[in-house]
């Protein structure tokens, strides 16, 4: 492996990290242990801190490539708590209502998840990272401030219920860049005349890459050691080389 000339890693994101908290624990790793004084490191997807599942690392020059890894279709597999909402629809935040699902049948709930497949308008959480006038969506939320959204078109490929056991669901989903699944959750509960929100997330397809694909946290060391194995064999053959001429 070479991470300056480039790298593609998928991890699988553990739960409770944040994105950067990979991506500055991956950067750290490579550098403290190849002596680089700097080198370049970033996702192609962010993942919620709640969320975990597959996400793509590129490094050095491979950063270019980070864009074209956005714009690739996403699969997740949720949990949504049906009867009771939250501010952020996930569980970083407290309930805030709660709501009937008596009326809630299995049949009505296949039919309205069938309702959200294709071309689709969302609006973003107003816990989330969009900017307005500069500042982050979930700056405004988190101080109190009001701040509106505006919807986003986006994409949905396919939905599955897999299981039914209210007051929750766990669904399949894939979908397009740009998709928020706890705005999903929101707009699901919406729809079946009740509220939801998410309270599982779990990432598991990056275009082609499965969290089958996907290494652990635990395994950075291993990888960056393997690299270093890798680079002192050339310098030696390297060496040997210019001995010989």
């Amino acid at each position: 492996m070479n991470f300056l000339e480039g790298e593609i890693l998928y991890f699988n994101k553990p739960l409770h990290w944040t994105s950067f908290n990979l991506v500055k624990r991956i950067r750290a790793k490579i550098i403290y242990k190849l002596k680089i004084k700097k080198i370049k490191v970033g996702h192609a997807g962010t993942l919620d801190p709640l969320a975990s599942g597959v996400m793509i690392v590129c490094t050095g020059k491979a950063t270019k490539l980070i864009e074209s890894f956005q714009y690739q279709t996403k699969e997740y597999i949720a949990t949504l708590r049906l009867g009771a909402t939250t501010p952020s629809f996930d569980l970083e935040t407290e309930i805030d209502e709660t709501f009937e699902i008596e009326h809630i049948t299995r049949s009505e709930t296949e039919k309205v998840l069938q309702s959200f497949v294709g071309t689709i308008r969302q609006v973003p959480p107003v816990y989330s990272a969009c900017k307005v006038d500069g500042r982050r969506a979930y700056d405004f939320a988190r101080n109190g401030e009001e701040v509106i959204l505006k919807a986003k078109e986006l994409v949905i490929d396919e939905i599955e219920l897999l299981e039914y056991a209210l007051p929750e669901i766990k669904i399949r989903v894939v979908c397009s860049k740009g998709t928020y699944i706890r705005a999903l959750a929101r707009d699901i509960g919406r729809a079946l005349g009740s509220g939801a929100h998410l309270v599982s997330l779990v990432r598991t397809r990056v275009g082609d890459v499965h969290l089958k694909d996907c290494y652990t946290v635990d395994q950075i060391d291993g990888i960056i050691e393997k690299a270093r194995l890798e680079m002192l064999a050339e310098e030696e053959k390297e060496n040997i080389k210019n001995t010989e001429i």
